[in-house]
């Protein structure tokens, strides 16, 4: 029961590269339109807003099949990078890290929307003020004040990758060894008869990660409001 097969941490190794590659990945994107959302006004921002969290409200399997349209083997953007670029997405673990940021992109964005727009604008001002370019008051004053918040925004993006399924499993498939996260590996043993073994071990591991990443992700928050002390 607490024996950990060759498989299961593979499954395990591989979700934390996944759900590493993709909070990291997309952090500077989340960075850049959650500073767009929280402090510019421009035409289409509701459009953007809306398609940003599009991925909450889309069942994951249509996320999935649309990655697999468009990036996969025959898609016309996914033909056009392997035959110039010899990049392939679909069926690699690569492909399993685009899907899982995606998903876990509108938490990402959200949480580093609400930190920004926390930070006072009138430092901002007052730098602006002293001959400060946007691009330096933007390095110096608010990022350093929101970075708690853009710390948990991708702590919290990295949990929602860690369990990721539904996309994954259809842009990617399950595949041992390259494609098989802990989640498509919780499923392949639901099929196998005698697996619950392996599901509880798996699950308390996803369980015992994702908690640990929300705890930090919430402590981080508070800290910027001011709730945590040193």
């Amino acid at each position: 029961m607490l024996g950990f097969g060759p498989d299961e941490i593979l499954a395990i190794r591989l979700s934390l590269k996944v759900a590493s590659a993709a909070a990291l990945c997309s952090l500077p994107l989340g960075i850049g339109i959650a500073w767009l959302l929280a402090r510019r006004r421009f035409f289409g921002k509701s459009l953007l807003d809306a398609l940003v969290h599009l991925p909450l409200v889309l069942p994951p399997v249509v996320v999935g099949f649309a990655l697999l349209v468009l990036l996969g083997g025959n898609g016309l953007i996914g033909r056009w990078l392997e035959a110039t670029l010899g990049i392939s997405l679909a069926f690699r673990w690569t492909g399993a890290a685009l899907a899982s940021a995606i998903m876990g992109f509108p938490l990402m964005v959200r949480t580093i929307r609400l930190s920004i727009e926390n930070v006072d604008r009138r430092l901002e001002q007052a730098a602006a003020t002293l001959g400060a370019s946007p691009l330096r008051v933007f390095c110096t004053i608010t990022l350093p004040l929101a970075w708690p918040g853009v710390i948990a925004g991708a702590v919290l993006a990295f949990a929602k990758a860690l369990g990721e399924f539904g996309a994954t499993i259809t842009f990617v498939s399950n595949i041992p060894g390259e494609t098989q996260t802990v989640s498509s590996a919780i499923y392949g043993l639901m099929q196998v008869p005698g697996g619950e073994a392996g599901i509880w071990r798996l699950a308390a591991v996803s369980v015992a990660i994702s908690l640990a990443a929300l705890l930090a992700s919430e402590w981080l928050v508070r800290r910027q409001r001011g709730e945590v002390h040193d």
